[in-house]
């Protein structure tokens, strides 16, 4: 492993660092529809899953975003049930494409040697044979098939066997690659994954290297904290797999203290061709990888944005969900939608100029299309005296 990483020789503007991360989330640009859901998994890594469902759970919303009003069950379908994915600790709970299964055994072999999870079982090696044999009998089962998740009291007082399987789960001998009605799905690791991928087994500073390289492929240019982010690894672990990671150091513009140029890392087939291309027009899950990142989002698009779903009612400023508004490559807006039958209600709107006001309403038309919404309601609007013209938008039979 090289012993110090090189000199950047490169300088990128914000402008040009802003536009090249959003080629890579697949926001701007022709998207990849050949691919579909399943391509734009590969590309980006991982998907955040969250219970939180307002449109749609945010996975759903991931692929919406870049490829615009595909099926739900398509998305469902290409997620879940077709050994092409697992679910597994990334930057939180993801599905994951089952190609990564190698490259997160360094994280299985350090549960295994922390030895327990926030959970302890008093009879671990009972009741992880137990859950085991019934898996091994009776096929893919959840907490509750198998016996249940919980002991009887509060949401995380677990039973035994739910702590056993999520040990599991952790250490690799148990997969999740299915949900049945927002739960886990576990079966056999022997059995779910392919065996070619099931015996590849990388040492930690290979699956580092190669996670790193794949987040820098996803964020196209990133600084080492956003690459440590992107899978929740360590910044040691980071700095010790940068050199040999394939990405190349550069500068960027603004992106240090007090607007002066700081080193970041970017991926060499990103700094080849200039991006162009359409620019996706949309409301983005606050699990976007655009955005997870809330730091990197106020560096990149100067909007500081955090999920206030956990916020009491009376203190949040956006709204329970409050979703970003991306257009022309930036973040513009947010909008805190609802459904209330078939129409889409945006509780809370807010829009930095009027100039985005059709890009607002378009957001909106297509996102209550592809939910089965035939209607939207726009209740708070930061500047009432855009109502009028937001409304007649909305109300146009076409709208952009």
């Amino acid at each position: 492993m090289s012993s110090a990483a090189p000199r950047p020789t490169l300088t990128l503007s914000a402008d040009e660092a802003r536009r090249i991360a959003l080629r890579a989330q697949g926001l701007l640009g022709a998207p990849d529809r050949r691919g579909g859901v399943r391509g734009v998994l590969r590309h980006l890594g991982a998907v955040q899953l969250d219970t939180i469902s307002v449109l749609a759970r945010s996975h759903e919303l991931i692929p919406y975003a870049r490829l615009g009003a595909v099926g739900r069950p398509a998305v469902e379908a290409a997620y879940w049930g077709a050994g092409t994915t697992f679910e597994y600790w990334s930057h939180a709970a993801c599905i994951l494409p089952i190609e990564e299964w190698p490259l997160f055994s360094f994280r299985r072999r350090a549960f295994l040697a922390r030895g327990h999870r926030w959970h302890r079982l008093q009879d671990a090696e009972r009741s992880c044979a137990e859950v085991l044999d019934r898996l091994r009998t009776d096929g893919p089962l959840t907490a509750t098939e198998l016996g249940g998740a919980k002991a009887g009291g509060e949401w995380w007082d677990w039973s035994e066997t739910k702590i056993a399987v999520e040990w599991l789960l952790d250490t690799g001998q148990v997969v999740c690659g299915e949900r049945r009605s927002w739960k886990r799905v576990y079966d056999l690791a022997e059995r779910a994954v392919p065996a070619a991928l099931l015996d590849a087994d990388p040492d930690d500073d290979a699956c580092l290297r190669q996670l790193l390289h794949q987040s820098g492929v996803a964020l196209g240019v990133a600084t080492a904290k956003d690459l440590s982010d992107y899978h929740r690894l360590k910044s040691q672990q980071v700095t010790a797999a940068l050199p040999d990671s394939g990405l190349v150091p550069v500068l960027v513009e603004g992106w240090g203290r007090a607007g002066a140029a700081a080193t970041a890392w970017a991926d060499p087939a990103a700094l080849a061709a200039e991006p162009r291309g359409r620019h996706r027009t949309t409301l983005l899950s606050p699990f976007d990888s655009l955005v997870w990142d809330r730091a990197r989002t106020e560096r990149i698009f100067g909007l500081t944005h955090r999920l206030e779903a956990y916020t009491p009612k009376e203190k949040r400023q956006h709204g329970y969900f409050a979703m970003p508004l991306l257009t022309g490559g930036q973040l513009v807006g947010r909008v805190d939608p609802a459904r209330e039958g078939r129409t889409l209600v945006a509780r809370q709107v807010s829009l930095d100029s009027a100039k985005h006001l059709e890009a607002l309403a378009r957001a909106l038309t297509e996102a209550a299309s592809w939910v089965g919404c035939d209607g939207v309601r726009v209740e708070r609007l930061h500047a009432e005296a855009l109502r009028p013209a937001l409304e007649g938008l909305l109300a146009a039979p076409a709208v952009g």
